[in-house]
C-alpha cells in the first residue's frame, strides 16, 4: 500500500491482481480437499486436547508440592500406581481432599478424552484413500516417526510431492533460519517461524530421535516390517545423514540437502 493510498475497491484489488500475476510475483497455494481438512481438524482437536492434559497435570503436581507430597522415587509419574498413590493421600482438612479430587478427576477425564481422538484417528486413516495410507505408512519407515507423527505431517501439508526440495518444505513450516544479511555480510538467526507452526513443532519432535547413534530397533522395526526395501534404503541413508552431518557440524544446512525422493 502506498503512503496514504486510503481507497480500497474491487476493481482495484483485481487490478493489482493481475499486475501481481503477469510479473509472476502470485504464488500457486494448495487447497486442502475434504479428506484433508477432516484429518487436521481432529489431529488440531487432539494437540488441543494434549495441552489441556499438560495443563491439569501441571496443576496436580503444583498442588501435591505445596502440601510436601513427594511421590516414591522408582514410581513413575502418571501410571495406574501413580494414580492410585495420589488417590490415597489424605489431608486433615476436608478442602484439601476435595482439591485433590477435582485435580485427579480432571486427569482421568482428560486421559480418555485424548484415547477417544486416537481410537478417532486410528479410525479415520483405515477410511483415508490408499494413497493417504501409503504415504502415512511410508513415513513411519524413519526414527522418530509414529503413526500419529506420520498422519500429522500428511494431514498438514497434503501431498508431498508438490515440494520440488526440502528446503521448500521447511520454509513451508517455518523451521528456515532468518536473515538479514547486506553488502556482503550475512548474518543468520534464529529459526523465522513464519509457516504452520502445527507442522514444525512435530518435525522438530522427530528431528530429536537422531541425536543417538544410527540403529534400527525393536519398535522402529516393527513399523518397517510390511514396508517396501526402497522406502527402507531411504530411512536407513536418512539416519546415516544425520550422524554424518552432526560429525561435520553442519546439521542445518546438509539436512535441508535431503533428497526427498
Amino acid at each position: 500500500m502506498k503512503a496514504g493510498d486510503r481507497v480500497k475497491t474491487d476493481r482495484r484489488d483485481a487490478e493489482k491482481l493481475a499486475r501481481l500475476l503477469r510479473a509472476g510475483e502470485l504464488t500457486a497455494v494448495w487447497v486442502p480437499d475434504a479428506e484433508h481438512e477432516a484429518q487436521r481438524d481432529l489431529i488440531r482437536a487432539r494437540e488441543a486436547a494434549k495441552a489441556d492434559q499438560r495443563r491439569a497435570r501441571q496443576r496436580l503436581l503444583t498442588f501435591l508440592l505445596r502440601r510436601g507430597c513427594v511421590q516414591p522415587a522408582k514410581m513413575r509419574s502418571w501410571t495406574d500406581k501413580h494414580r492410585d498413590w495420589v488417590m490415597q493421600l489424605k489431608f486433615e482438612q476436608r478442602a484439601f481432599e476435595e482439591t485433590l479430587t477435582d485435580y485427579a478427576t480432571e486427569v482421568d477425564r482428560l486421559r480418555e478424552r485424548l484415547a477417544r481422538f486416537e481410537r478417532a484417528i486410528d479410525e479415520a486413516v483405515e477410511k483415508a484413500p490408499k494413497s493417504m495410507q501409503a504415504v502415512i505408512s511410508a513415513l513411519q519407515a524413519l526414527r522418530g516417526v509414529s503413526k500419529l507423527t506420520a498422519t500429522t505431517i500428511v494431514a498438514e501439508v497434503g501431498e508431498l510431492s508438490r515440494f520440488a526440495r526440502p528446503t521448500q518444505l521447511m520454509s513451508c513450516s517455518g523451521a528456515v533460519p532468518s536473515e538479514h544479511s547486506s553488502e556482503g555480510n550475512t548474518r543468520r538467526g534464529a529459526i523465522s517461524k513464519a509457516g504452520n507452526g502445527h507442522l514444525r513443532r512435530i518435525l522438530i519432535e522427530a528431528a530429536w530421535s537422531y541425536r543417538r547413534r544410527p540403529r534400527v530397533y525393536g519398535v522402529l522395526r516393527g513399523r518397517q516390517e510390511n514396508l517396501e526395501e526402497p522406502v527402507k534404503d531411504i530411512a536407513w541413508k536418512a539416519q546415516q545423514f544425520a550422524e554424518q552431518s552432526a560429525i561435520e557440524g553442519t546439521t542445518s544446512r546438509r539436512l535441508l540437502d535431503f533428497p526427498m525422493r
